[in-house]
C-alpha cells in the first residue's frame, strides 16, 4: 500500500499538490510513519486559490503552514468525523502548544470550516488516510469560526449588521498587522437568547447601534493570543470596557458586575483565539 503522499498523487489531479508539499519540505514527515489524515486539494482547488499567483510566490513558511492545515494526527474515517473542533498540525505563531483549529460540519457531508468540502473520502494509505476536497482550507482567522460554527450565528448576524463597523474585515487582518492578534470571548447562539430574554427584548434589532458596537468591543481584546492555560486573574482591556477575568473558576465578568462562564476554550485561529462563553458582556 502507498503513502499518503503516493496515494494523493495515485489518485490523480494532485501534482499542485505534490509540488506544495516538496517546495515546503514536508515529503519526508507526510512519508513518515504517521498515521496522518490529509485533506487533499485537487489541481483546480489551488489554481482557484492562487487565483493567478504561482506556487512560487507564497512565501514557505506560509505555504508550509497552509498544508500542515489540512493534516491532522491520527486517521480519522469518515465514519468518524462529527461536527465540531478540532486540530490540524499547523500552529499559531510556530508556537508547537498552539495547534489551529478546524471546524468540522458533518450535517450535509464534510464541510470543513464552512470553505471546503469532501468529494472523496476514506482513500487508505500505509500512514493514513486521504479525503480528496473541492477548496484549499485557508489559515483561519478568528472569523471564520463565526463564519463556520452554527454556534456563533447570531454572533455573526451582530458583527455584520448593517450598522455596525467592519468588524469582519478587522478581525480577520493577520497576525501582526495590528490590532491583530485577537483574544475573542465569543456568546454563543443561547447566550444572545438569554440576553433578549433578560433585557425583555423580542431581537437584538432593538439593540441601538452605538450600545450594539460597544458591546461587541467588550468582547474582544487585541494584540494578544491568550490561551486557557495563559488566563491569569485580573482586568483585560478590550476594545470597550475592561473584564475581569478568574481564571481559576473560568469566568469573566463584565463591568455591570455579570459574570459569565467560559464554555470552551482554545479554538485557535492563526490571528487569534476565541474562547466561547455562555453570556454576554453588555454595556448599558
Amino acid at each position: 500500500m502507498h503513502d499518503i503522499i503516493d496515494t494523493a498523487v495515485a489518485a490523480g489531479s494532485f501534482k499542485t499538490l505534490a509540488s506544495a508539499v516538496t517546495a515546503a519540505g514536508l515529503i519526508d514527515t507526510l512519508k513518515g510513519t504517521g498515521p496522518f489524515t490529509v485533506f487533499a486539494p485537487t489541481n483546480a482547488s489551488f489554481e482557484a486559490f492562487l487565483d493567478g499567483a504561482a506556487l512560487s510566490d507564497i512565501p514557505v513558511d506560509y505555504l508550509t503552514q497552509l498544508l500542515l492545515n489540512h493534516t491532522l494526527t491520527g486517521v480519522a474515517l469518515s465514519t468518524d468525523l462529527t461536527t465540531g473542533y478540532t486540530n490540524t498540525l499547523a500552529t499559531f505563531n510556530n508556537e508547537p502548544d498552539a495547534l489551529l483549529s478546524l471546524f468540522v460540519n458533518t450535517s450535509a457531508g464534510v464541510l470543513l470550516n464552512a470553505q471546503s468540502s469532501v468529494s472523496s473520502a476514506d482513500n487508505l494509505a500505509a500512514n493514513g488516510v486521504v479525503h480528496i476536497v473541492d477548496a484549499v482550507i485557508a489559515l483561519p482567522s478568528v472569523v471564520t469560526f463565526a463564519q463556520a460554527d452554527p454556534d456563533f450565528e447570531t454572533l455573526l448576524s451582530a458583527l455584520d449588521r448593517d450598522d455596525q463597523p467592519d468588524y469582519l474585515a478587522v478581525l480577520g487582518l493577520p497576525n501582526g498587522v495590528e490590532p491583530a492578534p485577537f483574544t475573542i470571548f465569543a456568546p454563543d447562539n443561547n447566550a444572545f437568547a438569554d440576553f433578549l430574554t433578560e433585557f425583555g427584548l423580542s431581537s437584538l434589532d432593538q439593540v441601538d447601534g452605538l450600545t450594539l458596537s460597544q458591546t461587541l468591543n467588550t468582547h474582544a481584546v487585541p494584540t494578544v493570543n491568550i490561551r486557557a492555560e495563559a488566563l491569569v486573574d485580573g482586568t483585560l482591556i478590550t476594545f470597550g470596557d475592561p473584564i475581569i477575568i478568574d481564571a481559576a473558576n473560568a469566568t469573566v465578568t463584565d463591568q455591570n458586575g455579570r459574570v459569565c462562564q467560559i464554555t470552551q476554550t482554545n479554538l485557535q485561529a492563526a490571528n487569534g483565539v476565541v474562547h466561547k462563553i455562555n453570556k454576554v458582556l453588555f454595556i448599558q
